[in-house]
């Protein structure tokens, strides 16, 4: 996989994130909108293994655009909503 910011797979992460309680199912050992949404439900969505999925997730929280902290052991993911409205501002100024 090439390591560029952009990327159909990583642009549908972003905007599941947006609102991961309507795509995302519940999850047991955490609130989605409050904590995020663990790898295991991001490659499951998506369809894709594990690493995969962990590699997209950690490009975009490489980037900014997605925050990952730990939450009762395993590492959640929630959008940066303001770190990604400063990426499209610059976009729409011809970065």
């Amino acid at each position: 996989m090439f390591r560029t910011p952009v990327s159909e797979l990583r642009l549908r992460v972003l905007e599941w994130l947006r609102d991961p309680v309507a795509h995302f199912p519940p999850q047991p050992d955490g609130d989605l909108a409050e904590d995020g949404v663990t790898a295991d439900a991001v490659a499951a969505r998506l369809g894709v293994d594990r690493a995969v999925a962990d590699t997209h997730l950690g490009l975009l929280v490489a980037l900014g655009l997605l925050r990952a902290r730990t939450v009762r052991g395993r590492t959640r993911y929630r959008r940066d909503d303001v770190r990604a409205a400063e990426v499209a501002r610059m976009f729409e100024k011809g970065w």
